[in-house]
């Protein structure tokens, strides 16, 4: 067989693979032409007898496989088997089937996804570069997509040279329907319906598609227009308690006066129950026309258009100024601490509280521990465009292609966020006017892995459930209100070529080039007005406001039925504060003026704001060849990029415009290589480098000032270099039956220049408080915006915080993993086994593990007191910070059947341990003892089972985080000092679907 042929096959095959449609782990229903006519299928499978062509399922995993094997370079594919029908109804969990990807959630929705242990990826729409939400560089994002639209999912792991730069795991391409490649008239609309039990909503869905192509006297014109409206409302609960205050033995005493134990122990510093509550409401279009006057030339234009409003109506309940009685609550029952070790250093156990109360104390402090309820009401509204346009043109041995291609997202995140003080009633607990809260006594029990606590109702000084209800019984302690804004743009243009010469060489098959141009735009305004009352003196009380007063959620057990938790309290009304923000905030503004206080308009702040210009020029030129049975490219791909970073500097009032710029260039190798060893035997080695330039906001020379007292102020370093990797592939298929395969692969990626972030820790004295002035000579930074609360004598605003900026790792940090996946079904024993044929199984493992880097983090001033008394030794203690969110073992398994019009999957997606920065109640690495916190191992099964009632209605129902699996978190090491908890949702979606 003639290279020119075998080219050939390998082509019409790999289209052919995109007929049915396929998702491996796909709802079931009739399959759908995608990418090539039925006559091209039908030619592919005389070709070759390696092509399936079934139905269903087994028809997607097939097609999906075969794309697989003949992909010029390591690739992974997830196919819709019909439109609208991928796996999952989240583009996040849909990748969550692919071998050496994981995800993290968002209140259980899934939001981010690591490709082999990072976050470093990119995001295509139809091979164009898309523009995300924030200042990041990834793309956008996998929430903003509803998979409705979406026909089939490409993740490339290994780079040709005309791959895009900027990914160090892999590169995920979402692919809609080519309409010159129907078949046949594409007409269905599904209409579905999700529970969300912890919300206890219901959110209707809704998908419609049509496609068709016509032969007319000007040619071949195909249309495709899909679109979608989905609402989504996911509730998490997110228990957060701190138990940082060292006790040292013999110093504390219980609530009633007797002796504390002989030993060191941790007591409880801050309690905090957050509910995480978001609603998604997202609009999605996705429209293809295409033109081909003849058969060598073809125009085309896509347009994808999404918005999403992102509402947030999240509450907190904070037990603060807890450490202020440390020395006299004496916790009940104690429990061991083991730190395990940290670069080789034992970091040995503690006893820390697990069960007690804690009591006012007025002969030592006169107000705490004290009570406040926060409602974080904001949202993220964006709208994102893509349109490419192009054209494919091919004469004799020459093809070219040339692409103009625009990507923006334009985001505004309206904010009305509040604070309440409860003032207790209590005769017990009097208010004496120089701060703006008063004592309530908690409870706390941490037994059994349960972050549970509330108020202490046993207490003389507890107050009644009619006293929390009663807005007489707040004041307003602090106002966020603003709408930021974030425009990104990037405007592409491409010019591709291929030469075929294969009749020339013999093995050269054929020699490709191109050449892209790319401007990136980013520009960050921060609108923002804030107000701290500080004192009673100045905190309006909540009678005057008492409109806008709600009970704030009191499900908070609903989880796990816990009766221990903060269930009565008020809270600014979410609904109004989203609805009405206008009128909201004058009420607000009305209460203020009683006080002598305002709180002024937003406006922009120019120490905020930042611009980023960037302009990248990329050439490529790539060799294939055909050596018997070995194929593959090699191919180099230089990028050339120049930064400008604007922003300004304010200092006493004056602002200062300031400029940095940035070139960077870097030459790229890549060489992908596949050897047939036999029919059944596919062997895959490369060797590829990439780029990744830092996020936007990470080189900014302007400065946010959150509102929290214990938040980290981020600074950008616009001096940080890219990061490089170098990656190793090779990986062996075994295609031991149709529509099956077992394959093992191993990988190693070099990196250089990492994003590692830093901490710089404020100093704290020893009554536990900070320093009130700026500069911060013991370290952080001044921020002149929190309320002090607790941590200074005197109140009022502003105090040195933490600083956290961003640096490059200046060794290399290595990757190493192992991937194995294996796919097989019984269709070919339906003779033998009847029913039971209609079985089958998709199962993939990973494992990585990374070494290297110097850049380290540090124990944080609490932090190092707590582990020199564990340890014995002398801090401050580090650690190398290595890879965040990148878990050393993960696995899913699914069980799928499909037969007599019943398709059912069950999958059961398992990850390791992973550090993370993700954290519960707004923590930072400062109330983490200075590290990452680990999130602990964790499964989640998902469902689903669909019926054909007939050959164009088809039945469904779909289950995410079937058992309930929740979330642990934990300080320093896994399995050491649980900090946080993350209670998710449970939902399922059922719907009908009708083809027409």
């Amino acid at each position: 067989m003639s290279t020119a042929q075998s080219k050939s096959i390998r082509t019409v095959r790999a289209i052919s693979t995109l007929l049915s449609g396929a998702a491996g782990l796909a709802l079931a229903s009739n399959a759908m032409a995608q990418d090539t006519s039925g006559s091209a299928a039908q030619d592919a499978a005389e070709a070759d007898d390696n092509v399936i062509v079934v139905s269903g399922i087994r028809a997607s995993l097939a097609s999906a496989l075969n794309e697989k094997r003949d992909a010029p370079n390591l690739v992974e594919v997830i196919q819709a088997e019909d439109i609208g029908k991928l796996p999952d109804q989240n583009l996040a969990e849909v990748l969550e089937n692919i071998t050496g990807v994981q995800i993290t959630r968002t209140a259980g929705v899934g939001t981010g996804v690591q490709i082999r242990g990072t976050n470093d990826n990119r995001v295509l729409i139809n091979g164009v570069s898309t523009v995300g939400s924030g200042t990041g560089r990834g793309g956008i994002g996998f929430e903003d997509v509803n998979a409705a639209i979406i026909a089939s999912v490409e993740v490339t792991k290994a780079p040709t040279a005309k791959t895009l730069e900027g990914s160090v795991g892999g590169t995920v391409n979402l692919r809609t329907i080519r309409p010159l490649d129907l078949s046949e008239r594409l007409a269905s609309i599904r209409v579905q319906g999700e529970y969300s039990e912890l919300s206890d909503s219901f959110s209707p869905r809704i998908s419609a598609s049509f496609g068709d192509n016509w032969s007319t006297g000007i040619g071949e014109i195909g249309l495709v227009l899909s679109g979608s409206y989905a609402e989504q409302e996911a509730t998490s609960f997110r228990p957060r308690v701190d138990r940082d205050t060292l006790i040292a033995q013999g110093s504390g005493v219980t609530s009633t006066g007797a002796a504390g134990p002989a030993f060191d122990y941790l007591g409880i510093q801050f309690l905090n129950q957050e509910l995480e509550n978001f609603e998604f409401e997202t609009k999605n279009f996705a429209g293809t026309l295409e033109w081909a006057p003849s058969n060598n030339l073809k125009f085309y234009f896509d347009a994808v258009v999404n918005n999403q409003e992102r509402r947030q109506d999240s509450s907190r309940v904070q037990g603060s100024g807890v450490s202020s009685l440390r020395f006299n609550n004496v916790p009940d029952v104690f429990e061991t601490i083991d730190y395990g070790s940290l670069d080789g250093v034992n970091l040995g156990s503690i006893q820390a509280a697990v069960t007690g109360v804690i009591e006012p104390n007025l002969a030592r402090d006169d107000d705490d521990p004290n009570l406040r309820f926060s409602s974080d009401t904001g949202a993220r509204v964006t709208d994102t465009q893509l349109y490419r346009s192009g054209a494919e043109f091919e004469s004799g041995l020459f093809s070219a292609s040339v692409e103009l291609a625009r990507s923006t997202s334009n985001t505004r995140n309206p904010n009305l966020s509040t604070t309440l003080n409860f003032i207790n009633p209590n005769p017990l607990t009097p208010l004496d006017g120089t701060s703006n809260d008063n004592s309530v006594p908690f409870r706390y029990d941490l037994s059994g892995g349960a972050l549970t606590f509330g108020i202490n109702f046993d207490s003389p000084f507890a107050p009644t459930v009619a006293d929390l209800l009663d807005p007489a019984n707040t004041v307003l302690d602090a106002i966020t209100f603003g709408n930021n804004r974030t425009d990104n743009a990037e405007t592409s243009a491409r010019l591709d070529m291929s030469l075929d010469l294969y009749d020339l060489t013999g093995f050269i098959t054929s020699f490709d080039a191109g050449y892209r141009y790319n401007k990136r735009t980013t520009e960050f305004e921060q609108i923002r007005a804030t107000f701290g009352t500080g004192a009673i003196a100045n905190s309006p009380s909540g009678s005057l406001f008492s409109d806008l007063l709600v009970a704030g959620p009191s499900n908070f057990g609903d989880f796990d039925g816990r009766e221990l938790a903060f269930r009565n309290f008020l809270l600014v009304d979410p609904d109004k504060a989203f609805s009405d923000p206008e009128g909201t905030f004058n009420t607000l503004q009305a209460a203020l003026a009683t006080t002598n206080g305002s709180i002024s308009d937003p406006s922009s702040d120019p120490a905020a704001a930042f611009r980023i210009n960037e302009t990248t020029n990329s050439v490529y030129g790539q060799v294939n060849f055909e050596f018997g049975p070995v194929t593959g490219n090699v191919g180099l791909r230089y990028v050339t990029t120049e930064i400008l970073s604007s922003g300004s500097e304010v200092a006493n009032g004056v602002v200062t415009p300031v400029t940095v710029r940035g070139n960077y260039d870097e030459l790229l190798p890549r060489v992908n290589v596949t050897a047939e060893i036999t029919d059944e035997l596919v062997l895959r080695a490369s060797y590829t480098e990439d780029v990744i330039l830092p996020d936007f906001d990470d080189l900014s020379v302007s400065v946010n000032f959150p509102t929290g007292p214990n938040n980290a102020v981020a600074l950008g370093n616009p001096n940080l270099a890219p990061q490089t990797v170098n990656s190793y592939d090779a990986s062996l298929s075994w295609y031991f039956a149709p529509a099956a395969v077992f394959s093992v692969g191993v990988f190693h990626k070099d990196r250089t220049n990492i994003f590692v972030t830093q901490v710089e820790d404020v100093a704290i004295d020893a009554n536990g408080f900070r320093d009130i002035t700026d500069p911060c000579e013991g370290g952080g930074i001044f921020n002149p915006l929190p309320d002090r609360n607790v941590l200074s004598p005197v109140i009022g605003n502003g105090l040195c915080v933490p600083l956290q900026t961003i640096i490059n790792d200046s060794q290399v940090v290595t990757q190493t993993g192992v991937e194995v996946a294996f796919q097989y079904d019984l269709s070919s024993f339906e003779d033998s086994l009847g029913f039971a044929s209609g079985f089958g199984v998709i199962a993939n493992y990973t494992y990585q593990e990374f070494g290297g880097g110097q850049a380290t983090n540090s124990s944080s001033s609490r932090g190092t007191d707590i582990l020199e008394a564990s340890s014995g030794l002398t801090g401050p203690f580090t650690a190398v910070q290595g890879l965040l969110d990148n878990s050393q073992h993960a696995y899913n398994v699914t069980l799928f059947y499909e037969k007599y019009g019943i398709s059912a999957r069950a999958r059961y997606t398992w990850r390791d341990a992973f550090r993370t920065l993700d954290t519960a109640g707004g923590a930072s690495l400062n109330s983490t003892l200075g590290f990452p916190t680990v999130t602990a191992a964790r499964g989640q099964l998902n469902g689903s089972i669909t019926y054909d009632l007939t050959e164009n209605i088809t039945l469904g129902v779909e289950g995410v985080n079937l058992t309930k699996s929740k979330i642990e978190q934990f300080c320093v090491n896994d399995g050491a000092q649980l900090c946080f908890q993350g209670l998710p949702d449970r939902r399922l979606t059922a719907g009908v679907t009708v083809r027409f």
